[in-house]
């Protein structure tokens, strides 16, 4: 699987790369110039020296006006008239270098010199040189002048360059960072309003403002979208309440008709068993039905439109203990109660229900002679209902599909109809809670309440 993409730090990366890229050019456009400019420059100051020095008469030149130019422009001359040597730059070579080594760079000098300009390496350096030659009087004048000379002021313009674009740089990205920022608020805003929707309000979702034109499709097509599922979730508990009320009606004719055939055959034993079964069907279905008019009520609903008050769920699991005594007794079940005084502010009936529902299907599924361990209190701020049971054990598999409608593992002997846990998870979200079901330590199954 590709990791995702951040659309922000992309934009941002985009922009500065462009950036970088536009002052790198920018920058290598204003060295190139420069490189131009200052080489042109320095070659017309070695013509006009040269000019100087082949036109002057040297008799009027002192020497420490010869040395005073040659120091001013940083060039090393040499004047000579075929093979004789007429007058030179007392740096006609570097300092560093005796005078042997300065006369052997003298006459490299007067010998390996092009006419005109040229770059040479003398003296494990790159050098400019220049060679001019007077017709009339046929004196030339050789020239160098070191290129680290020409581009020391240049380099320091350019690393000068290069710290301001590094500034600007840093300016910009924090600049970037912070406008990119906040315009992506908005898409901020508008992820939140779309994750905030639930069954409970599928309203058509507002862009913030401004208004993005690019979002605008996707907003359209989203809004489409829980229109359609609003009217399907709509119609779905429109048919689960009315088929239920018409099926009701039904059922209970059935009902009444197999009490009146229990009376009218009970002299005839052999037909009483069969009388039964078919009652404990109806009675199935009927709770079926029951519990699907509850949940046609409660789809809908939203926990702000629930008539809540404070309740001690101690005193809502007594009584609910009392409705389902008879079923404790017949398979003699010990009950294991730990309270902490729970108060709890929700739905006194709904809280009935559920506690009811979790409380009964865990004596159904409790073998006779068995445990339930019922825990009420508190953790983390959340007020705690926890009810689990002895068993032979629940397969993973299994596990993971609790919960879900009209599940019921296969090979299930105890009668249910697969809604009551679906009911309690239902409960728990319109007391803003959760409910977590997992194996118990004790063999059979642990519902874990959290309400607040």
């Amino acid at each position: 699987m590709t990791q995702a993409i951040s659309l922000r730090k992309r934009l941002i990366k985009t922009s500065m790369l462009s950036s970088i890229v536009a002052g790198l050019l920018a920058l290598l456009l204003l060295v190139g110039i420069s490189i131009y400019h200052t080489m042109k420059v320095q070659d017309q100051i070695m013509d006009e020296v040269a000019d100087m020095l082949l036109k002057s008469d040297l008799s009027q030149i002192s020497g420490s006006q010869l040395d005073e130019l040659s120091d001013e422009f940083d060039i090393q001359y040499q004047l000579v008239n075929g093979q004789q040597l007429l007058t030179d730059s007392t740096e006609s070579a570097t300092d560093e270098i005796d005078t042997e080594k300065k006369h052997v760079a003298q006459k490299r000098m007067i010998t390996d010199l092009q006419n005109g300009y040229d770059i040479v390496w003398i003296d494990q350096r790159l050098q400019r040189s220049y060679q001019a030659t007077d017709d009339d009087s046929k004196l030339t004048v050789n020239m160098l002048q070191p290129l680290s000379v020409r581009f020391k002021d240049l380099t320091q313009s350019f690393f000068t360059y290069l710290a301001v674009l590094l500034g600007l740089w840093t300016v910009q990205w924090g600049v970037l960072h912070f406008s990119v920022k906040k315009q992506f608020k908005s898409i901020q805003q508008l992820s939140n309003e779309i994750a905030g929707k639930n069954a409970q309000d599928l309203s058509i979702i507002q862009q913030p403002q401004p208004e993005f034109q690019e979002l605008q499709p996707m907003v359209n097509q989203l809004n489409q979208m829980l229109t359609r599922l609003d009217q399907a979730l709509s119609n779905e508990q429109r048919f689960t309440a009315d088929a239920s009320h018409e099926l009701r009606s039904p059922l209970s004719a059935i009902q009444m008709r197999l009490q009146v055939l229990k009376r009218k055959y009970q002299d005839l034993p052999e037909l009483q068993p069969y009388l039964d079964n078919i009652q404990q069907d109806v009675h199935r279905g009927t709770q079926v039905l029951e519990n699907l008019l509850l949940l046609a009520r409660l789809d809908p609903s939203n926990d702000s439109e629930l008539a809540k008050t404070w309740l001690d769920l101690e005193a809502i699991t007594q009584e609910v203990l009392q409705t389902l005594a008879s079923q404790l007794r017949e398979k003699q079940i010990q009950l294991h109660i730990e309270n902490e005084q729970v108060k709890v502010y929700g739905n006194e009936e709904l809280l009935f229900i559920c506690i009811r529902n979790l409380i009964d299907n865990a004596i159904r599924y409790t073998p006779p002679q068995g445990n339930i361990y019922i825990h009420l209190g508190y953790l983390n701020n959340w007020e705690v209902f926890e009810i689990e049971n002895d068993g032979e054990g629940i397969p993973p598999d299994i596990l993971k599909h609790l919960g879900e409608r009209f599940y019921r593992a296969l090979g299930t002997k105890t009668q249910g109809s697969g809604l009551g846990l679906s009911i309690c998870k239902k409960v728990a979200e319109l007391h803003r809670g959760q409910m977590h079901i997992k194996a118990s330590e004790h063999g059979g199954l642990k519902v874990s309440l959290y309400l607040h």
